[in-house]
């Protein structure tokens, strides 16, 4: 075998095992990605079973129903709303009205089952996602009951 081939194959080879290598690793990283969704966008698309998403929004006023250690509530955008199902503890900011980011899955009937479940930490902080999904569903208002800044919040010194 001539030098020019065994070099041509060793070339190949290489090229080959990067490419496996880039595979496994868009593999692994794709099971680990989680889409941000707000309720409306959720309504419009079609979603496989089991996929994990976040969704954010408001939860909408008296939708919380508590029963030992289960919580059903319902998450809003100002135009669609979606019940989400989750069993533990809510993070004591957790109320009617306020923000809040749901990690799960889209269960049988429509109802997200929630494995986590956060709850906005400061009267002025919003996640970037939920905001751009309120301003986009028109019920963003400025410096109302449902305003925020889109970052962290800020510290207040007395």
């Amino acid at each position: 075998m001539k030098r020019k081939h065994r070099r041509l194959i060793v070339v190949l080879l290489g090229l080959a095992a990067l490419g496996g290598a880039t595979a496994l690793v868009l593999t692994a990283f794709s099971d680990n990605l989680v889409f941000f969704y707000s309720p409306s966008e959720l309504a419009a698309k079609s979603l496989r079973a089991g996929q994990l998403i976040r969704i954010g929004g408001l939860v909408e006023t008296n939708s919380v129903a508590r029963a030992s250690g289960h919580v059903a509530f319902r998450v809003t955008d100002g135009k669609t709303d979606i019940a989400v199902a989750y069993d533990g503890v809510l993070p004591d900011l957790f109320r009617e009205g306020q923000g809040v980011v749901a990690e799960g899955r889209l269960g049988k009937g429509g109802v997200f089952v929630a494995s986590t479940v956060l709850a906005k930490h400061d009267e002025r902080y919003m996640p970037p996602e939920v905001v751009a999904a309120l301003k986009k569903s028109g019920h963003w208002q400025e410096g109302g009951e449902t305003s925020a800044m889109a970052g962290p919040p800020t510290a207040h010194y007395p």
